[in-house]
């Protein structure tokens, strides 16, 4: 309604300026050939409003304004006068009304997508908010703008300020602080995870740079999700997980004593009787092996991971994990290599990095097939040792290598397959090679093969040395 209004005062203020100015013509004479300049602005006012035809009639209309006022000064009105005349005003007329055009459809196209985007941005889960360099709020979409009023954030002041009123009331009041203020200072990107303590809610924020194609930093993006019911699920399933493996392991253990008295009298056994005896170690020792990864997991997760640091020779290590994995992989007809050096010296854990190397090995010997082969190398490049587990299994797709390293999760081409497994080695192993301080890599081709690569330390920094956590 407001821009229609102004529609019309903008044409009755063009028409009058042409009534003026014809008005003043009649009283004052129609100054000679520069008496048609006097129309332009008048008729490109109402071109632009009413489009290039109605702009054309109107610079029309003006030069026969103009000619009536001619008319008293006796100035020549000869055809190419006439022309000479008319053709400006019409020209005008109808270029302003094309530009005008063009101009009103490019505001409407941007009108169209600036809408596009800001709906695109209220669709999201995520709060999310353009700031500049120093935190002074540009833009926030719906969901930020509902948290802030939630969580009682400040109207004004810098993204980082108004965040810190939250101090108080998170569960590490002083790292909370400490993370404000250093986002305060520094732009590269960061992600943190903070929690209520009355209400219990769990919010992960993230913030980076904005950046020209040039590389200069001219803003930043921040976004805040709650994460509660993630959080709630992971407790609830780490829960489930401890009490699950402390109930199995009483049960698995009298299982396994009964099996060991059974063993004693496997003599007396027919042949089916140590057949079931057999398959019943075998999966008595495969159950047993879930319950204590399980518990692993568990103490990964509460931080309870305790290493006994002391010298070893990897070498060592690696030949022994292979000699124990060579009947396995005789029963699966799959060719097992060692390639390492003599000796190389190494401070670490040995049972740990023991069950890195049996967890790496039996990977690969699982998803070979048979007449495939694996691949068990190390060596020693000066400060760090390098060991790596290479096959010619079945691969793993490209876009799930990302997931590999998460709990539980099995690759669609182990799953295809049914192939056993809980999805806990790999999560297992990293935990395990990074709190020595080092590093797991893995590359893949599905149909080729993979090769795990672990690189440590071979000396540890002296607070880690003679065990703790």
């Amino acid at each position: 309604m407001g821009l229609m209004r102004n529609r019309t005062l903008l044409i009755a203020a063009a028409i009058a300026g042409l009534l003026a100015t014809f008005a003043g013509m009649l009283a004052g004479g129609p100054s000679g050939p520069i008496g048609t300049i006097m129309f332009v602005p008048w008729v490109a006012l109402l071109a632009s409003e009413l489009g290039p035809t109605a702009g054309g009639i109107t610079g029309a209309a003006a030069t026969a304004l103009y000619f009536v006022a001619a008319e008293t000064d006796g100035l020549p009105h000869d055809p190419v006068a006439v022309t000479l005349r008319l053709a400006p005003l019409v020209g005008v007329g109808i270029a302003a009304g094309f530009s005008s055009r063009r101009i009103s459809s490019d505001a409407l196209e941007l009108q169209a997508t600036n809408a596009m985007q800001r709906a695109l941005l209220d669709s999201t889960v995520d709060g999310i908010c353009l700031t500049d360099l120093v935190g002074n709020l540009v833009l926030a979409n719906a969901p930020l703008q509902r948290l802030a009023l939630e969580l009682g954030l400040p109207a004004n002041g810098a993204i980082q300020d108004r965040l810190l009123v939250l101090a108080d009331r998170t569960t590490e009041p002083a790292r909370f602080r400490e993370r404000m203020e250093a986002l305060g200072r520094e732009l590269a990107a960061s992600t943190d995870e903070f929690e209520l303590t009355e209400s219990r809610r769990v919010f992960r924020g993230y913030t980076a740079p904005v950046t020209r194609p040039n590389g200069t930093v001219v803003a930043r993006i921040w976004t805040l999700r709650e994460v509660t019911a993630d959080r709630h699920l992971e407790r609830l399933r780490d829960a489930f997980v401890g009490a699950v493996s402390h109930e199995l392991r009483t049960p698995l253990t009298s299982i396994s004593g009964f099996l060991e008295m059974l063993g004693d009298e496997e003599g007396g056994l027919t042949t089916s009787g140590r057949t079931y005896l057999r398959a019943l170690r075998r999966s008595a020792s495969r159950l047993q092996r879930i319950v204590e990864d399980l518990l692993l997991v568990a103490q990964i997760e509460a931080n309870r991971l305790e290493l006994d640091y002391a010298p070893l020779d990897v070498a060592e290590l690696a030949a022994a994990t292979l000699e124990d994995a060579r009947p396995a992989a005789a029963e699966q007809g799959i060719e097992l290599s060692l390639d390492v050096a003599n000796h190389i010296p190494l401070d670490a854990d040995a049972g740990r990095l023991r069950q890195v190397l049996d967890n790496l090995v039996s990977n690969a010997l699982k998803f070979t097939p048979e007449g495939g082969s694996v691949v068990l190398s190390a060596s020693n490049g000066g400060d760090r040792v390098r060991v790596e587990v290479a096959d010619t299994g079945i691969g793993i797709p490209r876009d799930e290598i990302g997931q590999l390293f998460s709990r539980f999760y099995r690759a669609s081409t182990a799953t295809r397959r049914a192939i056993p497994g809980t999805g806990l080695g790999l999560v297992i192993a990293r935990a395990i090679v990074e709190r020595h301080d080092g590093t797991i890599s893995l590359e893949s081709r599905e149909d080729e093969g993979t090769r795990v690569t672990v690189s440590l330390p071979v000396r540890q920094v002296a607070g880690s040395l003679g065990g703790g956590t």
